[in-house]
């Protein structure tokens, strides 16, 4: 790292300075010899060409304007992650090659506006989600019975010229949430659970998104690093290029492991439900970056 590295912490205008969980990480980066603040990626002030590294974060407006976040990621010289990583990661449609890579996904498939709904899994719920999204923004579940009410979702999504996933609900997220996995620099850092997003109403005591932290079995971690070393294959890097990465595993109905979501761009890191080392381990990783 050349002396003065300076980094830039992209978020966007709702949010200039990230959730509350990451505000501080300019001051961890600090205490290592990293001068780092937040920007927000559409501020004509900040000069994001200048910086040695420029760092997605809470850029969570793209879905909007997707467009014009990646021009901008484009015109970003020293991006992490990568611009090409942003553009295939930001369409949800990414998992179709992670599939072809042998990672089991949570089975897909794709309605592109003016195709009508079609019900692979005509017994049981289903998710309609857009493929360009974040924050289970326009997600919605339905059960089989409810194929008009899901008819009418898809024609809303659509009306936006949206391209549209439908995907059988695996029944165990009710039960045991979403278990996300967080590695920097390719390397495993922490686990946290998310509680359903989208719960079953017959289901006492369920609290949509909340969240704690865990130590995730062999078998979730096993998913979580397959679905690492597709990814960076994908791209000709190397896992260690990924300066972070989320990995949202569920169990399918059997048990075994499949991935709902590979973030890649501008995941929330779960520093709230992760040991006090989590954001030490972050800053390193910039570190590293750098050199």
């Amino acid at each position: 790292m050349r002396p003065g590295a300076r980094v830039l912490l992209a978020s966007c205008a709702e949010l200039p300075r990230s959730g509350a969980d990451e505000d501080d990480l300019p001051d961890v980066l600090a205490g290592i010899g990293v001068t780092a603040q937040w920007a927000p990626w559409d501020d004509p002030a900040a000069a994001f060409g200048e910086a040695d590294l420029v760092v997605l974060r809470s850029t969570w407006d793209y879905p909007l304007r997707r467009k014009e976040f990646l021009g901008w990621c484009d015109s970003v010289p020293a991006l992490a992650n990568p611009a090409g990583v942003a553009r295939w990661n930001t369409d949800k449609t990414y998992l179709a090659d992670l599939a072809e890579r042998g990672v089991p996904v949570v089975p897909t498939e794709l309605i592109r506006p003016g195709e009508p709904l079609r019900s692979p899994w005509p017994d049981v719920d289903f998710v309609l989600k857009p493929s360009v999204g974040a924050s289970s923004r326009g997600a919605a579940r339905f059960a089989p019975g409810e194929f008009d009410s899901a008819v009418a979702h898809l024609a809303g999504l659509h009306a936006n010229d949206q391209r549209v996933l439908v995907q059988p609900y695996q029944r165990a997220v009710d039960r045991e949430g979403e278990t996300a996995l967080v590695f920097f620099g390719g390397t495993y850092s922490h686990a946290f659970v998310k509680g359903a997003m989208l719960p079953d109403s017959a289901v006492p005591d369920t609290a949509p998104g909340e969240r704690f932290g865990v130590r995730p079995d062999p078998a979730l971690r096993r998913a979580a690093e397959d679905a690492m070393d597709a990814a960076a294959g994908l791209h000709g890097l190397r896992r260690a290029d990924l300066l972070y990465a989320r990995v949202d595993v569920v169990r399918g109905d059997d048990g075994a492991p499949l991935l709902l979501e590979l973030e890649l761009t501008e995941p929330s890191l779960g520093f709230a439900q992760a040991d006090p080392g989590a954001k030490a381990r972050f800053a390193s990783a910039v570190r590293a970056a750098l050199r």
